[in-house]
């Protein structure tokens, strides 16, 4: 859009009461309210005492009348929705006084009526007023990039570079590839940020920093592996630096190799908490659980009061199945989340500081204020909403680990204040598992079926509860016959059809149970489940052993690095009597998970290869982990180890 007047209003001169009067129904804005500030005239005294200090003398206010008027002009203008005349009156100003602020209000004006040429052309003028001014530089470039002029922008950006003071310039230069990410045209922005970068990479003093920021820029252009190099580099010169770590944390799902740099920056005493979390969070995403809580148990240890990094770790435990981290972690995440709760609640009841001092009931909280924005508002709300539901997992989690000790009265209490709430299917989930276990089943069965039906998801999502529930005491029967019914009404629901395959395998009925599979892989040939839970059921029935073979390496081409699945390869390795490979999987899938089926496992291979000790070794910790499991029990009892 181009800034062109529609009009031109003469304004006559008005007696100064007038004037005043208009002044006072305006929101002026910085340079008129600077310029004006300057123009107040000191009190005059009457007498001066001897002992009194002498004012020093202020200095002369530019703001002459012709000056003041011009201003006022441009503002009403402006209010009278005239920008174009604003801009050309304000702009005029500011070069007739190389007015620093008058500059940069002409420059908001274009923008905001969005007449990018306008807003260059005043930022072009204000940097040939003023060219040490790092204001106008910073203007200017952030107009050049929203107009899309890469071609203009390297000159700008190297004296950018050179007006920021010595102490900020390293985040100055780290910024760089930022303002460049997501530009639609990655290597003319790679380009640009070449032409800057590689000059500061040769200087001592900007080294580090502009070869990171080089390493980033190279990764936003999708050129991975010299960006990998070129933060290596810098880990190795400066094992200390952050900046390798965080580039090579963002590089890890694309570039597995990306992993040594992080580990190596883990390794420094003064390593970030939040680069050690960022870290687990990755590692949990990919199951690798027991390095994911190594990893968090030293972000909690640095960062006591961290509630975000317990609650990770105790989430990270219950997959470990490491009852007491669990139970710990989660305990003092609600420890340290009701003090937080509390302190919020406290500061949004105190009443904010009115103008003088005293306190005024009618000011906005902190946390109202915050919402006068919408996009704020709504920021707060998100956040509010995770914080509950974080809250909620980790009563539903203790509640679970103490119904898995049949310890159903302190269950009962973690699930008491969700009492207050919706109801909640897996609230009532975890009701109902706990009535089963007290030998009332049809009671647990009618929570669950009384629960609210408002779609047809709902209905869906009940039947797949009461099975899991059916499954979980072994009523493998009846799990299927609720699994039936909802096949029925969802016959291509590939959710219902990998349960009911899985009741169906443990009532030994394979040709219906591989049928289904067979056709959640067609309705869904991403399936990674389905695809290994086939392929783990022929090896584990000892038949077509290759096809086995073929259906896991799928599955772990869809899930890399599972340990589940990895476990499932190595026992179709296994079967296929490869077993020094199998056992090297099974100590990746273990190390990763310490699982006790996959623990079962590997002490199988290992107690078959005659490392008798060390197969005894994991029979134990997997049966303190879970001293109930069959796949456990079963491989006991078929090798007649008495641990």
């Amino acid at each position: 859009m181009t800034l062109t007047p529609t009009r031109r209003r003469a304004v006559s001169a008005s007696p100064l009461g007038t004037l005043m009067g208009f002044l006072l129904g305006l929101a002026l804005t910085g340079p008129m309210v600077a310029a004006m500030a300057q123009t107040a005239p000191a009190a005059p005294a009457d007498r001066t005492e001897p002992d009194a200090p002498v004012e020093p003398t202020p200095p002369p206010s530019r703001l002459d009348a012709p000056l003041f008027y011009q201003l006022l002009i441009g503002e009403l203008e402006l209010r009278q929705g005239e920008p174009a005349t604003a801009y050309a009156v304000l702009l005029d100003a500011a070069r007739r006084t190389r007015d620093e602020s008058l500059y940069e209000r002409a420059v908001d004006i274009a923008l905001r009526a969005q007449a990018g040429n306008e807003a260059l052309n005043a930022a072009n003028a204000w940097r040939q007023a003023l060219p040490a001014s790092l204001a106008a530089v910073r203007a200017q470039v952030r107009i050049l990039l929203a107009l899309n002029r890469l071609g203009a922008m390297g000159e700008p950006l190297r004296r950018l570079i050179e007006l920021t003071p010595e102490d900020e310039r390293a985040g100055t230069i780290a910024a760089l590839p930022r303002i460049m990410r997501g530009h639609p045209d990655p290597r003319a922005a790679l380009q640009l940020m070449q032409s800057v970068l590689i000059p500061l990479a040769e200087r001592p003093a900007t080294r580090i920093p502009a070869q990171l920021a080089l390493a980033r820029a190279l990764a936003q252009a999708g050129q991975n592996a010299p960006a990998l190099a070129l933060a290596r580099d810098v880990s190795q010169r400066q094992a200390d630096a952050p900046g390798p770590a965080l580039l090579a944390l963002d590089l890890l799902d694309s570039t597995p190799e990306a992993e040594s740099v992080v580990q190596a920056y883990l390794q420094q005493a003064k390593a970030e908490p939040l680069i050690r979390q960022s870290y687990a969070q990755w590692l949990a995403m990919r199951q690798r659980h027991a390095p994911a809580q190594e990893q968090l148990r030293r972000v909690t240890q640095a960062l006591p009061e961290a509630a975000g990094a317990w609650f990770q770790l105790g989430v990270v435990a219950v997959e470990t199945q490491d009852r007491a981290q669990a139970v710990a972690a989660l305990k003092r995440f609600l420890e340290l989340d009701a003090a937080q709760r509390a302190a919020r609640t406290a500061s949004a009841n105190t009443p904010s500081p009115a103008p003088g001092g005293s306190a005024s009931p009618s000011e906005a909280s902190p946390e109202e204020a915050l919402t006068a924005d919408p996009d704020e508002a709504r920021a707060v709300q998100a956040n509010r909403q995770a914080e509950d539901a974080r809250r909620t997992r980790a009563m539903l989690l203790l509640a679970q680990l103490a119904t898995d000790q049949g310890d159903y009265a302190a269950a009962q209490r973690w699930l008491q204040p969700l009492e207050g709430q919706a109801p909640r299917l897996d609230v009532q989930s975890r009701r109902a598992l706990i009535l089963a276990r007290q030998g009332k089943l049809e009671q647990a069965r009618a929570l669950l079926r009384a629960m609210p039906e408002a779609s047809a998801a709902d209905a869906l999502a009940k039947l797949l509860a009461e099975a899991q529930l059916l499954r979980t005491i072994e009523r493998w029967k009846d799990a299927r016959l609720v699994l039936s019914r909802a096949l029925e009404r969802h016959p291509q629901d590939t959710d219902v059809l990998y349960e009911l395959a899985l009741v169906l395998e443990r009532l030994g009925l394979h040709e219906e149970m591989e049928r289904h599979l067979r056709r959640i892989i067609e309705l869904r040939p991403d399936h990674h489940h389905a695809h290994n839970a086939l392929g783990y059921s022929l090896a584990e029935r000892g038949i077509r052993l290759e096809e086995a073979h073929r259906l896991v390496e799928r599955a772990l081409e869809l899930a890399p690095g599972d340990p589940f699945i990895t476990d499932s390869l190595a026992w179709v390795m296994f079967r296929q009597g490869q077993a020094a490979r199998a056992v090297e999987l099974l100590r990746q899938a273990y190390a990763a998970r310490p699982d006790t089926e996959i623990g079962a496992h590997l002490g199988e291979v290992l107690w078959s290869m005659g490392q008798r000790e060390e197969a005894r070794k994991v029979w134990r910790e997997s049966r303190e982990r879970d001293a109930r499991n069959k796949v456990l029990k079963d491989t006991l009892a078929r090798l007649k180890v008495d641990l």
